[in-house]
């Protein structure tokens, strides 16, 4: 079978994904409401999640249209390709169309969540399918319009005439064109988790500090005036958000993978033939993995009265079962692409998905309260807040280790299982770098799947929410907190699988950058300064036929170059920028927030229940104080990147992108582990199952204080942290062009 014809499975697999996407949110539909009260609850806070997401994509809109006009401009001057405009577009609409829809699920889901756990025989079962996929309406549309993004474009650059070339060289300019789109899925990415982040956890902070330590509310009390806010909140970051985000990093791993295919390829003089099966191979695989990932979701259930553990297994039986079935389909597809190391490929790929599951359960062990470092951490709140944040931020440093060895190993196995040799070598490189951007491929290859483990959090988060307010009872609260707490796990799992598949994309992609410049260099004619500040001529058709070790050697990219230190340095330093900025305007917002409920619980009638709390008051400030905080690290984002490549050419642009993925990964990794296990650590001290647990005591209210203080940590600067990373490797892309023509001035 041809590769040609085997491609048609990936607009296929887009539409089985979407088609169950369908299916799921109009049986979510179907399931009963509640009473009164609960569909009241449930209004508010899809009202306030649809104000938010419209006011948003006011903002983002007008900046996506600037920057539109700014690569019309460098169209118009040929510093790139004409359609690197529209497909820029088509990346953030894709992008931000998958978070509005799995909102918009998620919001419709939570009220029929606390409804179904109502049921005393089977709720938590039927709790547990309902939330888990109506989370999967957004893992299918985010692989089903990722798979239509791709293969739409393939098509009509392949066949209307606008690629001038043939053969694999018409490959290699394919490919790379199609990556231009993953920026502008990036940059709605970072806006959505930015902005959301930004919106949930000042609605968080103010329902904590004030509701919770002083005066001593559960949570989700009717009377907190952030309440709605709140679960808002949690809709906008982390499924809105999540969504836009993992959205680009399955299309980019697909793309940067098959660029990479195509240019190791041409650049050891292969043919078409050959060029074609290394392209379609990502394409393919990512296809088989998102039909197979709904079969995995059918598998996801449990038993009533199920402890944590229990309802874990429940989750990571469908994981793991779409894990080895596609497993099994890669080796399949790969051999009949007829690829000539299709074995090692193979192997990559599997190392990619064991990554996957082993970041996962890393991530499990030091943020569930099963395990030993959330109690520890729990245990340190008999003395204190301090100690609950020292504690706290001694464990997410900890956490940091095996990931890094995870992906360093993991790394290493997936290049030499696609060079075919235990040796590191110039001409092994291309081949090694497909190898570790098809390894992102295996790892994202469940998406489907892994993505509804993590909407299915704040879904279920929100249920809890409308059972409380709506006074549901113990029993169904305590079926909803199960649930819950879960979802604090798989939310926590979903972040660290985020940051690691940015960290393989990443990579790939820094790889990628190498043939934009060349393509930019034969465009602008025979030869190129290699930077603005360099007298050294580069002959363009020498730099065309280089492979990727000699392009480095040319351009000095070693640290013995000062411009790559520099860039190091910087990239580095963007990391903790970007979180302090981000931190900052939490702060800022929860402020507002703060004084806010303070002022509303000051009224007696609001205290006591007499009279509602002003909830749109609240929304009213975490919406704004979003949409004006998001703005300036996003676009740091974006200089920075082209900023460092006008100054200091190729060399600082690979330093930049080396420091920020070593950099940003690590911190994201801290970040998201330590705010996880504060949130549990909370959490169990609210289960009551130590002689020093309980709700509403001084060491519940310790637990709060490092609760709050991960929140930022885990829902907006970490996760946002491994957009930045990819979106810095995506602008450097698709600015390539103005670098080459800027050095020529």
């Amino acid at each position: 079978m041809t590769p040609e014809v085997l491609f048609w499975l990936v607009p296929l697999a887009s539409l089985i994904a979407l088609g169950f996407a369908a299916i799921f949110f109009f049986n979510m539909k179907k399931a009963d409401e509640g009473t009164d009260r609960m569909k009241e609850i449930a209004g508010y806070v899809r009202e306030g999640a649809m104000a938010y997401l419209k006011q948003q994509y006011k903002v983002v809109g007008v900046v996506f249209a600037i920057i539109a006009v700014i690569f019309c401009i460098m169209a118009y001057f040929g510093m790139q390709n004409n359609i690197v405009p529209v497909a820029f577009l088509t990346g953030g609409f894709f992008s931000g169309l998958a978070g509005f829809i799995g909102m918009k699920t998620a919001t419709y889901a939570s009220g029929r969540v606390a409804q179904a756990c109502r049921d005393e025989q089977d709720g938590l079962n039927k709790g547990l399918k309902l939330a888990f996929r109506s989370g999967a309406v957004l893992g299918l549309t985010v692989v089903g319009f990722g798979l239509l993004d791709i293969s739409a474009w393939y098509l009509i650059l392949d066949n209307t005439g606008l690629i001038d070339a043939q053969g694999i060289d018409k490959l290699v300019q394919i490919t790379t064109i199609m990556l231009t789109f993953g920026m502008g899925a990036s940059l709605q990415a970072l806006f959505a988790r930015v902005g959301g982040g930004i919106y949930t956890k000042a609605a968080d902070v103010g329902a904590d500090l004030v509701g919770k330590t002083e005066y001593h509310f559960n949570e989700d009390d009717p009377r907190n005036p952030a309440t709605i806010a709140d679960n808002v909140g949690d809709n906008v970051g982390d499924v809105a958000g999540m969504g836009a985000d993992l959205y680009e990093s399955y299309a980019g791993s697909i793309l940067a993978s098959a660029a990479l295919g195509a240019a190791a390829v041409a650049g050891m003089g292969g043919t078409y033939d050959e060029g074609i099966k290394m392209v379609m191979a990502p394409m393919i695989i990512g296809a088989v993995g998102a039909i197979l990932s709904v079969l995995g979701i059918f598998i996801v259930r449990t038993k009533q009265g199920a402890n944590q553990t229990e309802l874990m297994a429940a989750l990571n039986r469908g994981i793991n079962f779409s894990s080895v079935l596609i497993a099994i389909a890669a080796a399949g597809i790969l051999n009949v692409l007829g690829i000539e190391n299709w074995l090692g490929l193979w192997g990559s790929i599997v190392i990619g998905l064991v990554v996957g599951i082993a970041i996962g359960k890393v991530t499990e062990y030091y943020t569930s309260f099963e395990f030993k470092p959330v109690k520890f951490i729990a245990e340190n709140a008999t003395t204190g807040p301090a100690t609950v944040i020292i504690s706290g931020i001694g464990v997410g440093m900890i956490s940091t280790c095996w990931p890094v060895i995870f992906i360093v190993l993991g790394t290493i196995g997936a290049y030499l299982c696609a060079t075919g040799s235990f040796v590191f070598s110039a001409e092994n490189m291309s081949m090694g770098l497909y190898g570790i951007g098809i390894a992102a491929v295996g790892m994202l290859s469940t998406l489907g799947l892994t993505l509804a483990t993590d909407a299915y959090g704040p879904i279920s988060d929100n249920a809890g929410g409308n059972a409380e307010m709506s006074e549901l009872g113990e029993s169904v609260r305590s079926r909803t907190d199960a649930l819950d707490a879960l979802g604090n796990t798989t939310a926590a799992t979903g972040k660290g699988f985020a940051i690691g598949s940015a960290a393989l994309t990443a990579l790939a992609l820094l790889a990628s950058y190498i043939e934009e410049i060349k393509m930019a260099a034969l465009h602008y004619g025979e030869s190129f300064k290699a930077s603005f500040f360099s007298t050294e001529t580069i002959n363009s058709a020498e730099l065309a036929k280089m492979n990727i070790a000699e392009f480095m050697a040319k351009f000095d990219v070693t640290l013995m170059n000062p411009k790559v230190l520099l860039g190091i340095f910087v990239g580095a330093m963007l990391s903790f920028l970007f979180c302090g900025l981000t931190m900052n305007a939490v702060g800022r917002a929860a402020k507002s927030m703060v004084e806010e409920v303070r002022r509303q619980l000051s009224d007696k009638d609001v205290f006591e229940g007499r009279k509602k709390a002003d909830y749109a008051r609240c929304v009213g400030i975490s919406t704004q104080g979003a949409q004006r905080e998001m703005i300036v690290p996003s676009m740091i984002a974006v200089i920075v990147p082209i900023a460092t490549g006008l100054i200091m050419g190729v060399p600082g642009v690979f330093g930049l992108l080396a420091g920020g993925l070593a950099g940003g990964f690590v911190l994201a990794v801290f970040m998201a582990n330590s705010g996880g296990a504060w949130d549990n650590a909370k959490k169990y001290i609210e289960t009551g199952d130590a002689d020093f647990c309980g709700k509403h005591t001084p060491v519940h209210d310790a637990s709060v204080v490092g609760d709050t203080v991960g929140d930022p940590f885990k829902d907006t600067s970490g996760p946002s942290l491994n957009i930045l990373i990819k979106l810095m490797s995506m602008v450097s892309i698709v600015t390539a062009g103005l670098n080459v023509a800027f050095s020529l001035l």
